[in-house]
């Protein structure tokens, strides 16, 4: 992308955060249910490591109760609107969905790593086109991958909770939702110096235990307005066209990095984004 064009977008975007601070829109029927198109992510193949290194007290008793069964499968911009503080209780019935009050901008999220095959070509593409996304990550695979973790910090993109071992939550005890959000939580805190603001339940398959977990330890629920199916390798074409087709201001795009083969994934994205930044919008993350 030239540099004039660069410097274009990033002062619109700074424009933007400045003009206006905006919220993301919570779906405001009922108790929450999973969001159109949400589909469970296939299950990869076994062979990840046993997770996080001997650590002491609490953590160590929760990290023996969740070793990860198989290889499984979501730091703040500066200049991204909306602003949020930590989630405190009353906590909410329905996960957000979108974001509204920002222009023409979107976010694009990625759930189930760090992968170190897949998660670095997507950020490098992302630092190409100087753009942030949100990460939702395993617990189970962000503690093999602490460097990943560091890296997306350091490009300020948001790292998420999406649990350790990506179960289905309403299945889980409250005692186990604890674990897996708590654990995963530790990790990122214990490798960025800060706690996720934000997570994601695993197939997007929500409860009134998840939410109410979820705000005692500081989180929002997100969930997401465009699903790409990209579990399901369905072809590099069809992934970029799922997202121009849904690509609306205040939109959530859901990828994955992991779980499964996502090269798709990332030969989709060096393809959508610069179609998204001609079209006139604004790829941004939630911040402090």
């Amino acid at each position: 992308m030239p540099y004039g064009r660069r410097a274009v977008l990033r002062l619109a975007a700074a424009l933007g955060a400045t003009a206006t601070l905006g919220y993301l829109a919570v779906d405001r029927f009922g108790e929450p249910e999973r969001p159109a198109g949400a589909a469970p992510a296939p299950q990869g193949p076994p062979g990840a490591g046993p997770g996080a290194a001997p650590a002491a007290g609490p953590q160590a008793a929760r990290a023996a109760r969740l070793h990860p069964s198989s290889y499984r499968l979501q730091p703040m911009t500066a200049y991204a609107p909306p602003a949020f503080r930590r989630a405190v209780p009353p906590v909410r019935r329905r996960p957000f969905l979108s974001m509204s009050g920002v222009g023409r901008s979107m976010v694009l999220s990625f759930d189930d790593g760090p992968d170190p095959r897949y998660t670095p070509a997507i950020l490098e593409t992302l630092r190409r086109y100087e753009c942030r996304a949100m990460f939702f990550v395993c617990g189970e695979m962000a503690v093999e991958n602490p460097d990943l973790l560091r890296e997306m910090a350091a490009d300020g993109h948001v790292v998420g909770n999406h649990s350790w071992s990506h179960p289905l939550i309403p299945k889980l005890r409250p005692s186990r939702i604890r674990d897996e959000l708590g654990s995963t939580s530790e990790v990122v805190e214990r490798t960025l110096g800060a706690a996720p603001l934000w997570y994601r339940a695993p197939y997007g398959a929500w409860n009134r235990h998840s939410f109410e977990i979820g705000a005692e330890l500081g989180m929002e629920p997100l969930a997401w307005t465009v699903d790409t199916l990209d579990w399901k390798e369905p072809g590099t074409g069809t992934i970029v066209r799922r997202v121009l087709d849904g690509a609306a201001p205040g939109a959530v795009v859901l990828s994955h990095d992991a779980g499964g083969d996502r090269s798709q994934s990332v030969a989709a994205l060096r393809r959508y984004l610069p179609e998204l930044l001609d079209a006139g919008y604004h790829i941004t993350v939630p911040r402090r």
